[in-house]
Order: structure tokens, then sequence, then C-alpha cells
């Protein structure tokens, strides 16, 4: 009874979402109506089925798949509102959403007018209490020229609300040293930086992410379970891992991290880096191909890692302290959550 007023209380906290891809985040029947859009027609029966994988790989599939039906910047307003509603709901303020721009460019499209239509669905929700704001993300396999690309468009939109470049896609494709220049001159540019690393990769990918990329926040990040070194690296340095349990357990990146043919939950890293003073940051990655929400993945937290209602609430407190926001508004946004964490007793 006690755990369940405490997962009802974090409920109710104002919470903020850092790894979060708005590709990731189309619910099958979306995928369906986006479908019918461009004259395929899927059965509910079929979109589930594609929505089932066991391996990265399988994962990568079905994004390419579902990411096939985004063809026109009103299918991009169409899942932004989508993701707008879901995350009002989960009572989120706060998010840094993951565009795909390194796949829009890849199948030819105009990444400015697919970002002008989100941005206007973020600019109306701004105007409900939701922030938004963007992360133009390269695909690794691609390589170093396309992911220029994507750094050059995101500063020339960095003004309209782009606050950083990513790189996901395959981390054991390309080695880091090849973007180094990439992200170069996105710190030059003044976007923030950040890379997919150690999810299905090792320890190393991590290390070469921060020392070689100057990668700010690392997604996933979970091969750091495997080096006290590193885990020291991260803490001392204050760089936080973005940490996705469910995708981690859908794609068998948990799994393959700890050499077994399947994994739980239960086996989950978060709470001993969390414990080792690492910067933990808690996010549902793509949400929807991953039948999760944030107020689910708090609840794994709690239920089945083991984290006290303090150290829930320290969880959330730290997707606030790590966002890339200006002082003043990171201080006003943590003002407030901290205010409703005293009014609902989590003290």
């Amino acid at each position: 009874m006690i755990l369940l007023d405490v997962l009802q209380q974090v409920r109710a906290l104002p919470k903020a979402e850092l790894h979060l891809h708005l590709e990731g985040a189309i619910a099958p029947e979306t995928a369906r109506e986006l479908a019918a859009r461009h004259g395929v027609r899927v059965t509910s029966e079929e979109v589930r089925a594609r929505y089932q994988y066991s391996d990265f790989q399988g994962f990568l599939e079905a994004f390419k798949w579902v990411t096939s039906f985004l063809n026109a910047p009103e299918d991009y307003r169409l899942i932004a509102e989508r993701l707008c509603v879901e995350l009002r709901a989960q009572n989120v303020v706060y998010a840094e959403i993951t565009q795909s721009t390194g796949v829009s460019l890849w199948r030819k499209q105009d990444p400015l007018a697919n970002f002008a239509a989100v941005q206007d669905v973020a600019a109306r929700e701004r105007r409900r209490g939701l922030h938004i704001q963007w992360i133009f993300d390269a695909t690794r396999q691609f390589g170093a020229g396309p992911a220029m690309e994507v750094a050059r468009i995101a500063a020339q939109v960095k003004a309209a609300g782009v606050v950083a470049f990513g790189m996901g896609g395959d981390e054991l494709s390309l080695p880091a040293a090849e973007f180094r220049e990439v992200y170069d001159y996105a710190a030059e540019q003044g976007l923030r930086r950040l890379a997919h690393a150690g999810e299905v990769g090792g320890p190393e990918q991590i290390r070469d992410a921060i020392e070689i990329l100057g990668a700010e926040r690392i997604g996933h990040g979970i091969a750091a379970m495997h080096d006290p070194a590193l885990q020291g690296l991260l803490a001392e340095r204050k760089i936080p891992l973005e940490v996705c349990p469910t995708s981690n357990l859908c794609t068998g990146a948990l799994a393959k991290q700890l050499g077994r043919a399947e994994a739980e939950m239960q086996a989950h890293p978060l709470a001993a880096l969390y414990r080792r003073k690492i910067p933990v940051v808690l996010s549902t990655d793509d949400p929807a191909m991953f039948h999760t929400t944030i107020t689910e993945e708090y609840q794994a937290a709690a239920t089945q890692m083991g984290l006290s209602a303090c150290e829930l609430c320290d969880l959330a407190e730290m997707s606030f302290a790590y966002a890339f926001l200006p002082v003043g508004e990171k201080s006003e946004l943590l003002g407030k959550f901290r205010a409703a964490k005293v009014s609902l007793g989590l003290v």
C-alpha cells in the first residue's frame, strides 16, 4: 500500500524527459493511419507483429518500416501532436525530443519543412505548459558526411528550438574518431552534444564518445556497468547516462551486456549506477515501440529495481537538472518540481 501511494505521488509530479525519439513514439494505430495516407493497407495484427522484436536489429528493421510512412511535413505534425497528448497525460512539462534528421535526409525529404511542422506543434504546446526543445540526430552507419549535413541543418534552426546534435543508429558501425570534426563543428555553432553509446557496445564506446566527441550526455550507457574506472569518470565529470530500461530489455541490449540469452528488469544496472553517484536520467527512448510510458519506467525502477521514494524523486529531479536549458529557465522548473515534491509529501 505504501509503494502504491508513492507511485501515485510520482505520477503526480511534474516530469522531464530527455531521451525520447519522435519517430519511436508512433503508436500502432497511428502507424496504420499514416500507412493509409500513403496508400498502404495494413491490419492491426500486422502492425502489432511489426512492433514485436527480441534484438536490436529487429528493432531497427521495425523502426525503418514505421518511418517509411513519414513522407510529408503533415505526417510529422500528426505524430508530434499525438506524442504531446501522451506527454501531457504523463504530467511531463519539459521534453527534449530527438528527430531523426539523418533518416529524413536519407529519404530525400526536406528536414527544414518537417521541423517547421513539429515546431509549430511545440509552440502551441508551450502555451499549454509543455516546453519542448529538439535534438537533431544523425545516423552513425550513414557516415561522417551525412552527419555533418545534419549538424549544419541543426545550426541553421538553433534559434527556433534545436538545442543539440546527437548520433544514434548502429554504434558499432564506425569509430567515433570519424565524427570528431562533426562534433567540433556542432560545438562551435553552440549546439550541445550527445551520443548513443554503450547500449550494445562496450565501455570503450562510452569513453570514446566523451573523450573524442565531447558528448555531454550519453544515450543509454549501460555498458558502464563493466568498468569501474569509467564509472568514476562519469561521476567526477557529472556526465549523465540517459537510461531507458524497457528499451534495453526489448532490444536485447541488456541481455547482450550480461552475456545471456534473455534478461529481466531486476538485472538492470540502473540502481547500481545511480548509487555509484553517476548522474542518471530516466527515459522511455521509443515509448510506443517499446510499449511503455515514463510513469511505467518509474514504476519499474521502484518495484523491480528496488529504488526508494527518495531515490525516485532524485531521478525525476535530475532530468530537470541535466536538461539543456538556460540557467534561469532550469531554476524555474526545478523550483516548481521541488514545490510539488513538498506538496505531495515526498521529502
